[in-house]
């Protein structure tokens, strides 16, 4: 329920103190040092005004062939992760109450485990000595192994892997909003379940298909780590030739001039996505809004869409006509919910997404020093290799802390900017949270370049300073989203009317509204330290020799040996996010329980 709340000149002022800390750290450790890598892209050593880096970038044909490959690989991943995750996401906003828990649960666990965990899982399945090779070897299928890895192939897999937890939550944001006795309304009219689907529904998802479109697009042009692990030299992407700019040729300069390069790529397809699919703003929980066209090319537009929504789903129904007559099965009734196609789209997609676990898991308990399927004998040696390494050890407290810390500070700029957004009304409200948005928008490693350059010059490179406040840029437009979510279905007159019984403010707070909003404080809380705690990329600029973290330590060793004890640690950290997601889903079951005994 929204709350009118009355705009008066005390409550503007909160408004802007409660939100300026957030919008002032993010300024200074954020766009500053984005724009600031535009002057290093456009100085010589000498401090000269040129152009020769970027002359350089669109000259060399090797930069070139990168840049083609960027944007062949992250179009591909985006269409496969899209049309993989619509299912999914459909089923979890129309599906039956008793599995949508579950699914979401498996969802969030690989979104919140670790890409290097999940790239790995990868090279153990397609390996040569992997799950895939093994299989059909056993099957009789072939006589020799094939070669899967290190190719376009298994790029696209471990890419879609990777973006698809992104774009299912964000299509589920816009899906459940939908009202699904229109669905009942057509089918009583007589509209079958192909027209229901492709005339009604699939329109009123567009938006959120659109938004998960361009963020898994923006997200796949930063990625680096699986073409990297994955993939072999003709699947380079644009976040590796940055990386080798810097720590092979200390070439800053083309690094950075790449790097703008591809941040003004993000922006024109943002601005592309708005002009074409008619895409509104951003509302901070992944869900877009569709925006009303006018004039003859939006008529146009709107024809066109009906003409194909109407060919779509006259197919579909001739296809599941056949498929009845075939099977002699009755035609479902569209107000049952999702039928058995996409029943069996679901289930195979969720394996899809926790197959990485299921087969990491046994693998860390092998007696042999290399991984390969089925796993030799059993043995704890490499979990003790973990546990007994200072090395592994210094790592992972390092992780720790700054994660710990990171969630504090987070917390700290992102609650009372999410209390802003959602009680007050001050000037360019609407700016300000595309603002906070931005840098979980922007490519992450223009991100963590940028903040290279700034933070090499202010001496925080290689300091845990360094990589608390390059953590805290990324996480803390996680805890606004949760808390957004939060404040938004908290009911504003219990706070007024613990002012109108006499209570101060501060009072109202602590004895009202923080028990009520606890369980989003929470998991605020518990996302921010996820967030830091699997960061690779910022890691990988800010931090430097002994003074490393656990994602970067799996990082290295990964390039030297994918061996056993990188499984083990990858399964303590499978284990790890999936009792944090068990234990936030707890606690928002019990929040909402003791809210509804309340009221």
């Amino acid at each position: 329920m929204t709350i009118a709340v009355p705009v008066r000149r005390n409550r503007l002022s909160g408004g802007v103190v409660l939100i300026a800390p957030a919008i002032v750290f993010l300024a200074i450790f954020f766009a500053y040092p984005v724009l600031s890598m535009l002057s290093i892209s456009i100085v010589d050593r000498a401090g000269n005004f040129t152009l020769q880096f970027y002359e350089s970038v669109y000259a060399s044909r090797v930069i070139g062939q990168v840049l083609v490959n960027t944007f062949q690989i992250a179009a591909s991943a985006t269409l496969l992760t899209v049309v993989c995750a619509y299912p999914v996401a459909y089923y979890l906003a129309a599906g039956p109450q008793t599995l949508r828990s579950l699914l979401l649960v498996i969802v969030l666990v690989p979104f919140w485990t670790s890409v290097l965990v999940r790239a790995f899982a990868w090279m153990l399945i397609l390996g040569r000595n992997g799950v895939v090779n093994s299989g059909l070897q056993w099957a009789g299928v072939i006589a020799a192994p094939l070669d899967l890895l290190y190719s376009f192939f298994s790029t696209m897999v471990g890419m879609v892997h990777a973006l698809m937890p992104i774009a299912i939550l964000t299509m589920v944001s816009a899906m459940q909003n939908i009202d699904r006795n229109l669905d009942s309304a057509a089918s009583t009219l007589g509209a079958r379940r192909g027209n229901v689907f492709w005339r009604i529904y699939f329109p009123l998802s567009f938006p959120g298909v659109a938004s998960g479109t361009m963020i898994t697009f923006i997200a796949s042009l930063g990625i680096f780590v699986q073409p990297a692990l994955l993939g072999g030299p003709r699947e380079m992407m644009v976040g590796q030739l940055i990386i080798e700019q810097i720590d092979q040729m200390n070439n800053w300069g083309l690094a950075a001039a790449i790097a703008v390069s591809m941040l003004l790529v993000s922006v024109v397809v943002i601005v592309l996505f708005e002009r074409i699919l008619g895409i509104g703003r951003f509302d901070g929980i992944g869900q877009s809004r569709a925006t009303a066209g006018t004039g003859r090319r939006s008529t146009l537009r709107a024809s066109t869409g009906r003409a194909i929504s109407a060919g779509l789903g006259w197919a579909t129904d001739v296809l599941l006509g056949a498929g009845r007559f075939l099977f002699r099965r009755k035609a479902a009734d569209p107000r049952s919910g999702p039928g058995t196609s996409t029943k069996i789209a679901t289930f195979a997609i969720v394996f899809f997404l926790v197959a990485p676990a299921l087969f990491l898991i046994p693998a860390s308990f092998t007696a042999t020093r290399f991984l390969e399927w089925p796993p030799q004998g059993f043995s704890l040696q490499w979990y003790e290799a973990y546990l007994s390494s200072p090395v592994w050890q210094q790592a992972t407290i390092r992780s720790i802390v700054i994660g710990f810390t990171t969630a504090c500070i987070s917390v700290l700029f992102g609650v009372p900017a999410a209390f802003a957004l959602t009680r007050f009304q001050f000037r360019l409200k609407g700016m300000a949270l595309p603002y906070i948005m931005l840098p979980i928008i922007a490519p992450n490693i223009i991100v963590a370049l940028s903040m290279f350059y700034f933070f090499a010059d202010i001496g925080l490179v290689g300091t845990s300073l360094g990589l608390i406040i390059g953590h805290s840029v990324l996480a803390i437009p996680y805890v606004v989203v949760t808390m957004l979510a939060t404040l938004q279905n908290y009911d504003q007159r219990l706070d007024e009317a613990a002012w109108t019984l006499g209570a101060r403010r501060l009072s109202a707070f602590r004895l009202v509204t923080l028990p009520l909003i606890k369980v989003g404080f929470i998991t605020s809380f518990v996302f921010a330290f996820v967030r830091s705690f699997d960061e690779l990329t910022v890691a990988l600029f800010i931090s430097s020799g002994l003074s490393t973290t656990l994602p970067k330590q799996m990082w290295s060793e990964a390039y030297l040996n994918v061996g056993p004890t990188l499984a083990a640690v990858s399964t303590i950290l499978i284990i790890f996010v999936a009792l944090i997601i068990v234990a936030i889903e707890a606690i928002r079951n019990y929040g909402m329980s003791s809210l509804k005994t309340k009221r």
